[in-house]
């Protein structure tokens, strides 16, 4: 008898257990959804007027939502600016990444796979103008970008340290001149985020890393507008300039 209620109350706690976990995923599932609903409204109102002027209350009214309801997801209006960050980096990095897998899988040369990287990163962001700017625009005003930020944001920079590194470490590459006054910096900034590479390297991945932001930024920008024309062209042209800047054969 003992065994049998020992049965059903293990049967009952069982069920318990499994509604309490189904209530669980559904308000997950719930939470899940507002939050991207958020982002995406949070995103629309930063292609109509900007960072700047991006607005809980705006957000919330556009949802249906009350403002305090909106609160429970993002506190303020910093926390929702880092979210949209963090996304943006994160996309900007997997497009990277996904062209820097589909030119090793295949067996391509370092130099190509550089390539590959400069040309997905132009083409997220000309297809996600808005968010390009929100990350490498101008900055918004009042707004301090936290640590959480710094890892995403590293991603396509780490991509491009591990190109030239398996050109290093491979078939090798053509040292970039160094001048004497910088070495320290450079030998710094190697221990920091580069190890393992040549000062003379990483000195020149930074300055090919401001440059690409550069080259994307202009085209995105307007700043090319009745200079360049065959704008892929020129790109491509510039692209291998960064690569061979950093030292990488061009075979």
């Amino acid at each position: 008898m003992e065994r049998s209620s020992d049965f059903w109350a293990v049967l009952r706690l069982h069920g318990t257990l499994t509604r309490m976990s189904t209530v669980r995923g559904a308000r997950e599932r719930a939470r899940i959804e507002v939050t991207a609903a958020i982002k995406d409204e949070a995103r629309r109102r930063l292609a109509a007027e900007g960072a700047a002027k991006l607005s809980l209350r705006a957000v919330a009214r556009e949802l249906g939502m009350v403002s305090s309801a909106l609160y429970r997801y993002f506190p303020s209006r910093d926390d929702l600016l880092t979210a949209l960050i963090v996304d943006a980096y994160d996309s900007v990095g997997a497009a990277a990444e996904r062209a820097d897998a589909r030119t090793t899988a295949a067996g391509e040369s370092p130099r190509a796979r550089w390539m590959a990287v400069c040309e997905a990163v132009r083409a997220w962001a000309l297809e996600h103008p808005h968010e390009y700017s929100l990350i490498y625009g101008s900055p918004v005003p009042g707004y301090s970008a936290p640590q959480a930020t710094v890892g995403p944001a590293s991603r396509v920079g780490n991509i491009l340290i591990g190109i030239v590194r398996a050109a290093y470490e491979g078939r090798g590459l053509a040292l970039p001149p160094l001048p004497a006054a910088l070495r320290p910096e450079a030998a710094r900034m190697t221990a920091d985020f580069a190890e393992g590479l040549p000062p003379e390297v990483t000195a020149a991945l930074v300055a090919a890393w401001a440059q690409l932001v550069g080259l994307v930024s202009f085209e995105l920008f307007g700043q090319f507008n009745r200079i360049v024309e065959d704008r892929d062209a020129f790109f491509t042209h510039a692209a291998g300039q960064l690569a061979q800047g950093v030292g990488l054969p061009s075979m």
